[in-house]
């Protein structure tokens, strides 16, 4: 298979200029425990597997993505301007052909773009992203009416997987009251979050009610995603997107 059979085509009725690619752990050359698409260079995999990786990758982009260093946090950087690595959970872009990327095994990456096809953004919503407000940030950032976005949620842990325990639990329900149905009980007095519904929440109130995607496992899909939860030592997927 090539390369691209092995990623996914997000599927949304995004503009047509609108180009996106999800990666999954196929295709490439690292090997165990990072086998084998592993484009994270942070991560402990050997550097030229993860640079052979890239370039792989790169064949199916028009220029090198704006690769970030991820914090968990909000900041967004602008990839029509970045000229060296920056440290960001978020990307937007406005030009022809200039790439955002976030990378996951776990977290959710959130795409958006608007009706018109003149902005877009890709963000890392972990838990500690998402309740402290990168998407609220990204959304600011792309400065276009939220009515007029969409969004596509990526592979990411599936409620079932993925225990928390009471301070997260707070964190969101502090922020948004309807948090609560987000979250199940888990075994000894943990919590099962849901973080897909809870990307949702976000994303609803801020006007946003276009949402896609959010149908995968990164932890169950053992043979086609990353998982940092379940395998700790292990690659990172990319979640891509751009204007062409």
């Amino acid at each position: 298979m090539s390369l691209i059979e092995h990623c996914i085509i997000p599927d949304w009725p995004a503009p047509k200029q609108v180009r996106t690619l999800q990666t999954t752990r196929l295709g490439g050359v690292s090997s165990t425990p990072y086998d084998s698409l592993n484009l994270g260079d942070h991560v402990g995999d050997a550097p030229l597997a993860v640079a052979r990786n890239r370039v792989l990758l790169n064949t199916l982009l028009p220029s090198e993505p704006v690769w970030l260093e991820q914090a968990h946090g909000t900041l967004v950087a602008d990839a029509d301007h970045a000229s060296c690595l920056p440290q960001a959970d978020a990307c937007i872009a406005r030009h022809r052909a200039a790439v955002c990327v976030v990378m996951t095994a776990d977290c959710l990456p959130v795409l958006l773009c608007d009706k018109q096809g003149s902005v877009v953004g890709a963000a890392h919503a972990g838990w500690k992203g998402l309740a402290a407000g990168v998407i609220e940030a990204t959304v600011q950032a792309m400065n276009i009416a939220p009515q007029n976005l969409m969004a596509w949620l990526g592979p990411a842990i599936s409620q079932d997987a993925f225990e928390i325990g009471d301070e997260v639990r707070a964190a969101f329900i502090a922020a948004q009251l309807q948090a609560v149905a987000a979250f199940i009980p888990g075994q000894h007095g943990k919590w099962l979050a849901d973080i897909y519904a809870l990307a949702r929440l976000r994303l609803n109130a801020l006007g946003i009610t276009q949402i896609y995607g959010g149908d995968y496992c990164t932890y169950r899909e053992r043979e086609r995603f990353f998982s940092y939860r379940r395998d700790g030592a292990t690659g990172r997927m990319g979640t891509f997107i751009w204007l062409d």
